[in-house]
């Protein structure tokens, strides 16, 4: 009994050791780099829904969505750091370039692009911060969550087992979420479409009456 007494002391003493160590006061240069990352990111991000034109909108979403990857790197999370680069930064981007392109969008500063709401989307997404950033405090605390391990949180064991055993539903949720607004996107073009050519028709016919 006293020596799993003595074990246990021990191995609290170690945990409350680690703790110290791992405070914020003394930030290692992984968590430093994080910081830097992270900031960076934001900033793209912020940049991406204040700029007027919508190509430099596009290409500042790569800063931010790479920035992320990197992010996701210093968390030991290889597997979701190049799906991020691979989904986001590889088909998402190029697929809104690609749809700048072919709808000629203004190379320039866009009228179109400015909103006159956006101190009321400004008060929303600093109240969705505030939300997300308590949550997530309220959910961790002062838990240390350690990156080494036989199974880190980033493998894709452990975020296949994740997601199909405890999100499922919401995962596929969204998939009929974005096919839903792939059918809308279709629907809504073609009724522009079919707008644009009446006119053209009602023209032809009277030019042939």
């Amino acid at each position: 009994m006293t020596g799993t007494g003595t074990g246990t002391v021990s191995a609290t003493a170690t945990l409350a050791a680690n703790a110290d160590a791992h405070g914020f006061l003394s930030p290692t240069g992984v968590e430093i780099v994080f910081l830097l990352v992270g900031l960076v990111t934001l900033g793209a991000a912020v940049v991406t829904v204040t700029t007027r034109q919508l190509v430099h909108a596009a290409l500042w979403l790569v800063v931010a969505l790479g920035g992320l990857a990197v992010e996701y790197l210093l968390l030991t999370a290889e597997f979701i750091a190049w799906v991020q680069v691979l989904i986001y930064v590889g088909s998402v981007v190029v697929l809104l370039l690609f749809g700048l392109m072919l709808t000629k969008a203004p190379i320039g500063r866009s009228p179109d692009a400015d909103s006159g709401n956006r101190w009321a989307a400004l008060g929303v997404a600093v109240a969705a911060a505030a939300a997300l950033v308590w949550v997530v405090a309220d959910a961790f605390r002062t838990t240390w969550i350690g990156l080494d391990g036989d199974a880190p949180q980033g493998t894709t064991k452990v975020s296949g087992e994740i997601l199909f055993r405890h999100w499922v539903l919401p995962f596929e949720a969204l998939s009929v979420l974005l096919l839903a607004a792939l059918v809308g996107a279709v629907v809504l073009s073609r009724k522009k479409s079919a707008a644009k050519q009446s006119p053209v028709k009602k023209s032809r016919e009277g030019a042939q009456r």
